[in-house]
């Protein structure tokens, strides 16, 4: 039998004259500094959209909800136990003026569904949207059905659009004498381009004079940069960050009849954002992402490996001549047990994250040995950063 054990050895950690606020890696970020606002920034921090990290505020999706009807399915559909799809044949077959009674009822070719969509800002009348198509009952595939006329709803109780349309599941569910195969989930499915605007949002950008612009992930500084950029391309003016997730915009005189251009101009401006200096470690797959923000004070690391060996070896025992005795056969196990000398790492001040993950892959850390190192770092104080654990 074997059983080898990779396992940290020690973990000699020390916080040695380790007082520099931030490392020679960061500089200062080009452009003037913001009024209140810290300047510094890291080199790496890359430089995208406006658009790509913060939205207008009043622009907004809107979720649609509804249940329907699936037909047409080849024996898949809700068993006898399933009330509701019973109940909502029975209704529609009503509107037709067919009066048939829900208890007399078997319909395993039907399945009752929830179908949910997302209704787009400025969505206008006519326009067709994607729906999901969810099971509600016991049905084991919804394969080859067919949506029937689903109104849907909004929050307020109004519907919005109305979808109808075959239902494409992305996959398969075939069994026969107990024996299935299955790919993706049968019980889900999708209708492209299935349901059709019915009634329209209101959806405002302002009172004209104003604009408010909100951060997808909220941070002072990225609020405080975002401001900066769109006053150095109008005037000083133009923007003012309120808190860490919105920015308010004073729309210039020259775009206050055309929102529309001003905020394609504004949307393309680059901005480099910020954000805290995070580690998250799922212990779950072993995946280890570290923000490059992220400094290491001075710490020393050892990493060793156990391994341990036993196996079986049998031994014959042969009895002395003319004794009468038998040969015997008797078990022993045989164990060795090896362990390589430790590595020791140092780490010095400031070092990035660049150095952390080379440093650990010298000593031949695996990356459940990568999240005890990084939580013993974390520890004794010396991981500048948050570590999150999933």
């Amino acid at each position: 039998m074997m059983r080898s054990t990779a396992r940290l050895v020690a973990m000699a950690v020390a916080l040695i004259i380790s007082r520099a606020a931030f490392p020679s890696g960061l500089v200062l970020a080009e452009g003037p500094a913001p009024s209140g606002a810290a300047s510094l920034a890291g080199a790496n921090d890359p430089s995208v959209r406006i658009k790509d990290i913060a939205r207008i505020r009043g622009v907004r999706d809107n979720q649609l909800i509804g249940t329907g009807l699936v037909v047409g399915l080849q024996g898949t559909g809700d068993g006898s136990g399933t009330i509701a799809n019973v109940q909502m044949v029975a209704n529609m077959l009503r509107q037709f003026n067919i009066t048939v009674s829900p208890e007399q009822m078997r319909v395993k070719n039907v399945a009752a569904v929830a179908v949910t969509a997302d209704l787009p800002a400025f969505a206008r009348s006519g326009d067709k949207l994607d729906v999901v198509v969810s099971s509600l009952g016991d049905a084991k595939s919804l394969q080859g059905g067919m949506l029937l006329f689903t109104p849907l709803r909004g929050a307020d109780g109004k519907v919005y659009a109305l979808a109808q349309g075959p239902v494409s599941i992305g996959g398969f569910s075939v069994g026969s004498r107990g024996t299935s195969v299955q790919k993706n989930f049968a019980t889900v499915g999708r209708v492209p381009g299935g349901a059709t605007v019915e009634q329209e949002v209101p959806t405002s950008l302002g009172d004209g004079n104003t604009l408010t612009v909100v951060l997808a992930r909220p941070d002072f500084t990225t609020a405080a940069r975002l401001a900066e950029v769109i006053n150095r391309v109008f005037t000083p003016q133009t923007a003012r960050a309120l808190d860490q997730s919105a920015v308010e915009i004073a729309v210039p005189a020259a775009y206050r009849q055309n929102l529309v251009e001003f905020i394609a101009n504004l949307e393309g401006l680059p901005v480099r954002p910020d954000a805290v200096a995070r580690v998250v470690v799922n212990e779950r797959t072993g995946t280890i992402v570290v923000g490059h923000q992220v400094r290491i004070s001075t710490v020393a690391v050892s990493h060793g490996n156990l391994s341990i060996k036993i196996a079986p070896a049998d031994t014959v025992s042969q009895p002395p001549p003319l004794s009468g005795g038998g040969t015997v056969v008797a078990p022993r196990a045989e164990v060795g047990v090896q362990e390589p000398p430790a590595e020791m790492v140092v780490l010095q001040s400031g070092s990035s994250v660049n150095d952390l993950v080379r440093a650990l892959n010298a000593v031949g850390a695996t990356p459940r040995d990568i999240i005890a190192v990084l939580q013993a770092i974390k520890e004794v104080g010396a991981l500048q950063g948050q570590l999150e654990i999933m």
